[in-house]
């Protein structure tokens, strides 16, 4: 077994020193702060099996630090609580933010020895960190995020989240999910058509989440729209985000209009990253210390300037792109810290290779639209979109082997709409 690392957090040297000789002694991995930036700092490079936290320190005192712990999803370790002069009334409060117990001063060799014991049996039980929702920031878009959601969570009303590709959608759905509750994140939506109250009673008393709404077809569509209405039986709420324009999607005849207004009876949109750019340097500091104690890569911190980098960056693909930026520079940067070069380098290896792709797509593009006699752009959108679905409808029903009820399916559309395009385009089935 690998040995355990244990932290001791005391602004008090003979403290520190012989808590530390103790546990040495006993064969433990110790690491040494003074005050809570050294603690942070600590804590940021790694997991510890347990940390020892004394209530009263120079620069911060414990009870704030914890409290910042867990509010970044890095209490993920227990946290003993220390203190020569506590109360009953702060022992309690540690523990509600999620201490796992409190050592009065001056310690006993063989409570010492037992509590630690004890907390370390417990750490193997405990969840590694990660980003969730209350590690996304701490700026306003984000605390009035944060204050809708938990107004939201007082009832299992089903809700439509509105986000960029990449966005935080499935942190706020998380969020709504209470602890040792299930969490459904469906990946085939062909249960929706064939099982969707077996999928209720798999999720009963939890969160049902469906990361992009706009990618079921009208089938699976219906078997959501039961879903929902029968979800109060089961106690299930239901969580469903997309990225794409929903009300113009059931305009062209894609999109259920009931499952719409359905949803949209309670609807969030979760701000992008560029909507809360100050709090990029927290999030990216978040991202580095979980890939660090996942092991994908050796911890690195950001200077500065690489945090200020990130922070004025574009990021189109949202949290998404930024944890591979992250990612990116832990693994690739050669020095110590990460400074603002290493950020420039790689969100420039980004940007390259999207403007290669970009130009070869367009080639592509160009000489498929050239095979196909598609869309003159030098002309009214109007006319330059109805070129469009013509060309498109014509290629399917040729796939569809002019069998209409599969071009209904292939396309998305009722029937009834389905014969007013083709008229409307003047395309005659076979």
């Amino acid at each position: 077994m690998a040995v355990r690392h244990i932290i001791i957090v005391d602004d008090e040297i003979g403290i520190r020193e012989l808590l530390r000789d103790i546990l040495m002694d006993e064969g433990y991995q110790v690491s040494l702060a003074e005050n809570a930036a050294q603690a942070r700092e600590l804590r940021q490079k790694q997991r510890p099996d347990l940390v020892l936290l004394d209530i009263w320190m120079p620069d911060c005192d414990g009870i704030s630090l914890l409290k910042e712990w867990n509010n970044a999803g890095l209490l993920t370790m227990p946290v003993v609580m220390m203190s020569g002069h506590g109360t009953i009334d702060t022992a309690v409060e540690a523990t509600r933010i999620g201490a796992y117990d409190f050592l009065e001063k001056p310690i006993a060799l063989q409570k010492l020895l037992t509590t630690v014991n004890t907390a370390l049996k417990h750490s193997e039980s405990l969840p590694k960190s990660d980003v969730n929702l209350a590690s996304l920031g701490s700026s306003t878009v984000i605390e009035a995020l944060k204050k809708r959601l938990e107004q939201i969570s007082l009832s299992k009303t089903a809700l439509l989240l509105i986000s960029t590709q990449g966005g935080g959608a499935e942190l706020c759905a998380q969020f709504l999910r209470s602890a040792g509750t299930p969490w459904l994140k469906l990946e085939d939506f062909e249960k929706l058509a064939t099982e969707p109250m077996d999928l209720l009673e798999q999720t009963r008393e939890g969160v049902f989440y469906i990361a992009e709404v706009a990618d079921l077809n009208k089938t699976q569509q219906k078997g959501l729209l039961l879903l929902v209405t029968k979800a109060e039986k089961f106690d299930v709420r239901v969580v469903c985000a997309t990225s794409r324009a929903l009300p113009q999607m059931v305009e062209n005849g894609q999109f259920e209009h009931a499952l719409l207004q359905t949803l949209s009876n309670t609807s969030l949109r979760v701000p992008a990253l560029q909507d809360h750019r100050e709090d990029i340097p927290d999030l990216a500091n978040s991202m580095a210390t979980l890939l660090a104690e996942t092991t994908e890569a050796p911890y690195k911190a950001f200077d500065i300037a690489a945090l200020n980098g990130l922070r004025n960056a574009n990021w189109p693909g949202d949290l998404t792109q930024l944890e591979s930026v992250v990612r990116n520079l832990m693994r690739t940067s050669l020095g110590e810290k990460i400074i603002l070069d290493d950020v420039n380098r790689v969100i420039e290896q980004f940007a390259n290779t999207s403007l290669d792709n970009n130009n070869c797509a367009q080639e592509a593009n160009q000489q498929q639209n050239k095979n196909m006699g598609l869309v003159h752009l030098n002309q009214p959108l109007r006319d330059a979109r109805d070129d469009f679905e013509r060309t498109y409808f014509k290629h399917q029903l040729e796939v569809a082997g002019s069998n209409m009820s599969k071009l209904a399916e292939l396309s998305g559309l009722e029937r009834t709409h389905l014969y007013r395009k083709l008229k409307h385009l003047g395309i005659k089935a076979k």
